[in-house]
């Protein structure tokens, strides 16, 4: 592998949250490094920046196989994200072909493989026990989003068996600047003018994609091949996560858990309307089974082997409102 300053990267996912926040701190490092995504050169997410760009659609080889030149590492970070029970086909089809073509891109190119996985592959930790890459069993809900991310990952995994040097993170509830679509960012703008009374029964491992950006970018360099490594952050339960984010912006606050028959109706309600409209709204049954679990996660690995910093919650969230704000995202 070259030297850090001439190192060479390819970043598919590039104008996404994560993707587009290792693109600019690879940048910074001095790399080189290759934007992927379906319209990269028109993208205002790397407007400006020293990028190289490739308009690649990653389900399909042949635009990817334009990529020429050397390359020390792949980091694979697109991906159709979806919490429900639609949209099945799309989801693996994009998750898993997506992968293949990453896989192959870095064989053809003999570079280091780092897939971004998700702590939703992995068994669901609780309050008193956070999972990590070891822990046994499951208990995730088998949405869209989880079977496709666990197809994926399995093809990474059956490649190392064969010989691919490669890695696979897993990043947590990421909460943080650079959120263009928004995605995560998504949360801040539906509680800027206040919470609804209940918040859901669960909690979630937030982290910073600067701080995950930084891990996977330290990977490249210092990870044993075929390693895996948790890259989550703070164990907040979703009230305590809705009452940060509604105080920053001064607005009122869920007073309690949205638990039982109320659970149970929205749920059915969110269902149905997607029946009625053919559009499975945010608010699924699916999605209300994942916000009730615990997704806590401990990323003591990352931190012992990756120095992997993990920045205080409020930081984040406080950093994600600023620049939403420059970039009239909310309004």
């Amino acid at each position: 592998m070259h030297e850090f300053t001439s190192m060479r990267i390819a970043v598919t996912g590039a104008t996404g949250l994560l993707g587009n926040n290792i693109t600019r701190q690879a940048i910074d490092r001095g790399y080189q490094v290759v934007g992927i995504s379906r319209n990269a050169s028109n993208a205002k997410a790397l407007e400006g920046l020293d990028v190289e760009t490739l308009d690649a659609d990653i389900t399909q080889w042949d635009s990817l196989d334009k990529l020429s030149g050397r390359l020390d590492a792949v980091i694979h970070s697109a991906a159709h994200i979806h919490i429900g029970w639609t949209q099945r086909d799309e989801g693996i089809h994009t998750n898993q072909s997506g992968t293949l073509n990453a896989i192959r891109l870095a064989q053809k190119h003999q570079a280091r493989l780092i897939h971004v996985s998700t702590v939703n592959t992995l068994a669901i930790g609780s309050p008193t026990n956070p999972a990590d890459e070891q822990t046994p069993g499951d208990g995730q809900v088998p949405c869209t989003y989880v079977v496709s991310k666990r197809a994926a990952e399995q093809c990474v995994h059956q490649a190392i068996v064969k010989g691919l040097d490669a890695i696979i993170v897993y990043p947590g509830f990421m909460l943080g600047p650079w959120d263009w679509k928004p995605s995560s960012g998504r949360m801040i703008q539906d509680l800027r003018n206040g919470a609804p009374p209940l918040a859901p029964s669960g909690g979630c491992s937030i982290c910073d994609p600067r701080d995950v950006a930084t891990a996977i970018l330290t990977a490249i360099q210092q990870a044993p091949p075929g390693s895996r490594f948790v890259l989550a952050g703070e164990n907040w339960t979703y009230l305590q996560l809705w009452k940060e984010i509604t105080s920053q912006f001064g607005k009122r606050a869920p007073w309690t858990y949205l638990r039982g028959p109320g659970r149970f109706l929205a749920a059915t309600a969110g269902d149905c309307l997607g029946k009625i409209t053919g559009k499975e709204p945010l608010v699924n049954s699916a999605a209300i089974a994942m916000s009730s679990q615990y997704h806590w996660y401990s990323s003591q690995r990352a931190i012992d082997q990756l120095n992997y910093h993990v920045r205080p919650v409020h930081e984040s969230i406080a950093d994600a409102i600023d620049w939403m704000r420059q970039q009239n995202i909310l309004t």
